[in-house]
């Protein structure tokens, strides 16, 4: 398991851009080690600080394994970066991964947060027929991480998972669950101390009350 890629990128000026007009998701590789900070990759930068500026959106990254299968699925190739991460894996299962998962890259830590949920931005750079739909039907959204320790990274090192939560969720389900899978939603309310958040959903998808029931 390790890092293919690092990428990052800086705001631009985009008409395509949604409302905001700007974005930082054309991420390109670099080769130096970068520094990680509190708030992500030293270099890069996210327009849409509403959405994606928070800590549990510091790091976003996909597996190559999933760009394989996705330019099979289109029809061309898919460079690292191109989904707008940081980090390009290899041979580490990111939908797989659990929230609160940590992993060690390089002299950083790294904490799995949730998954990446597709935007209108994510739709105009991809240019691809139904790609909201596309994406969040075919479920590989690749994780976001919050950052543990601060550290520095680069291309070539390995990801080391340090510790995994006893009962968790896996980022796949929490995607799926936040899209209405029922399947994956009892899965979601069968974690204790899970938010409250999921319970109004149950409600509403499930049309049950919280779970457990008292």
């Amino acid at each position: 398991m390790r890092v293919l890629s690092v990428n990052v990128g800086k705001t631009v000026e985009a008409e395509w851009a949604g409302n905001l007009g700007r974005t930082a998701i054309d991420k390109q590789r670099v080769t130096h080690r970068v520094k990680v900070l509190a708030n992500g990759l030293a270099g890069d930068e996210r327009a849409d600080k509403e959405a994606h500026g928070s800590l549990d959106h510091a790091v976003y990254a996909y597996a190559r394994e999933d760009y394989d299968w996705w330019g099979r699925e289109l029809g061309r190739e898919l460079r690292d970066g191109r989904f707008g991460e940081n980090l390009t894996t290899s041979g580490i299962d990111v939908t797989g991964a659990l929230i609160g998962e940590r992993w060690r890259v390089g002299t950083a830590v790294l904490e799995v947060s949730g998954p990446r949920i597709p935007c209108v931005v994510f739709r105009n750079w991809m240019d691809e027929p139904g790609w909201v739909k596309r994406f969040t039907r075919v479920g590989r959204p690749g994780a976001y991480l919050r950052v543990v320790e601060l550290g520095e990274l680069g291309e070539g090192d390995p990801v080391e998972i340090v510790s995994r939560p006893e009962a968790g969720i896996t980022v796949g389900d929490w995607f799926r669950a936040r899209h209405g899978d029922a399947d994956a939603l009892r899965r979601v309310l069968a974690v204790p101390g899970h938010d409250a958040e999921w319970d109004r959903m149950a409600e509403r998808v499930l049309g049950q009350a919280p779970w457990p029931p008292d």
